[in-house]
């Protein structure tokens, strides 16, 4: 087990991703090692905030130290959002969902045909400018579905009607598109190293595409979503007549349906598509951390199935597994069998209803009884 306990004493990684709605990965950090402690004083723990490449990327790569570097790049509605992204030696990580998420819609408000993703390509262009070699693009957690047309825009490329007009922002906006021109592009992201971090691997369109899978979560109406994906068929078909059959062949392609269809505007710019929680490891120098624990705790808000598709807990649980290490989750939520956990490589579960009964309780006051859950882990594998 390579320097792990060498002198006898038990080393804990905290490697969980966000409860999402009640506490950031890093307060989960926080409230495990502070439970861990109260009954294990002096317990070494190294805390390793964790993400797949949705909500929460860019905060994950800061606590491991990145610089944090903030812009002002337009929201999923057109209004100015400040936004951030990551830097270190050369490697940005950059979160779509920072600039074009549903978190940057006022409250209640869906906007699913002519919310765009432009900002989200002012934040690839801010990295550019930052000097990134490297950048890795999480997506995930989006208020759009506009195929990435909207980040292509702000990275010098143009959508035009009959008119030879701009076509509107948004999905929607796309059914009016005569021709598109790549011609522009800024010419630094042919030099450049792009990322596409997701866990999603849908095609663009279809049945499992971008519109039918995931517009309803974005507030769609079935009449949208047929509209959405007849509107990312025709940009695909237009791109295809400026760009070639590697247009076909990227709408088609596992993870061109992320995040309303922007991991298809990321691979028309060369991307290379990896599961965001393989992605998310390796950036946030996970291995030589593992390699300094025995126990590892991993965990997010809901393990449900989802979970076992790529997810960070699960990324998480199997490259510990695989090096020996024992491995427990901590969830508000939980609604996987045993045997699934087993098999995700998962020993032991501990969710926060087994100390507090009340669903609401737990969503409210999620972060003193995740303490008191850790203390329940430090009875059981550390005492």
């Amino acid at each position: 087990m390579a320097d792990a306990a060498v002198d006898g004493t038990r080393r804990v990684l905290v490697a969980a991703d966000k409860f999402k709605g009640s506490l950031t990965a890093v307060q989960v950090a926080e409230r495990v090692t502070a439970g861990l402690r109260r009954i294990v004083p002096g317990l070494e723990v190294e805390a390793l905030p964790v993400a797949d490449g949705g909500d929460g990327t860019v905060d994950a790569a800061v606590a491991a130290g990145f610089e944090r570097r903030e812009v002002r790049v337009a929201g999923p509605l057109g209004d100015e959002v400040t936004a951030a992204f990551a830097l270190r030696d050369g490697t940005a990580v950059v979160e779509m969902a920072e600039a074009s998420g549903l978190q940057r819609l006022p409250a209640g408000v869906f906007a699913p045909l002519t919310s765009s993703t432009y900002g989200s390509g002012e934040l690839l262009r801010a990295a550019l400018d930052a000097g990134a070699r490297t950048i890795v693009f999480g997506v995930g957690g989006s208020a759009t579905t506009d195929g990435g047309a909207g980040m292509l825009a702000a990275l010098g490329a143009r959508f035009l009607d009959e008119d030879g007009e701009p076509v509107p922002p948004g999905g929607g906006g796309l059914a009016e598109l005569a021709r598109a021109d790549l011609s522009g592009l800024d010419p630094r992201l042919s030099s450049v190293e792009l990322v596409l971090a997701s866990d999603v691997d849908n095609p663009l369109t279809g049945p499992k595409g971008a519109p039918a899978v995931y517009g309803p979560q974005k507030g769609a109406s079935p009449a949208e979503v047929a509209t959405l994906d007849a509107a990312l068929a025709h940009l695909a078909k237009v791109l295809e007549a400026e760009a070639g059959a590697r247009a076909a062949e990227h709408a088609a392609a596992p993870g061109a349906g992320a995040a309303g269809g922007i991991g298809y505007g990321a691979l028309l710019l060369g991307a290379r598509f990896r599961p965001g929680i393989e992605v998310m490891l390796d950036v946030l120098g996970f291995a030589p951390a593992l390699e300094r624990a025995d126990v590892v705790i991993t965990g997010e808000g809901s393990l449900d199935e989802q979970t076992l598709h790529g997810k960070a807990p699960a990324g998480v649980a199997a490259a510990a597994r695989a090096a020996g290490r024992t491995v427990v989750a901590v969830c508000g939520r939980l609604a996987l069998s045993e045997e699934a956990l087993r098999g995700a490589g998962i020993a032991r579960t501990y969710p926060l209803t087994s100390v507090e009964p009340d669903v609401a309780r737990c969503i409210a006051d999620a972060g003193p009884i995740l303490e008191r859950v850790a203390e329940r882990i430090a009875r059981d594998l550390l005492g």
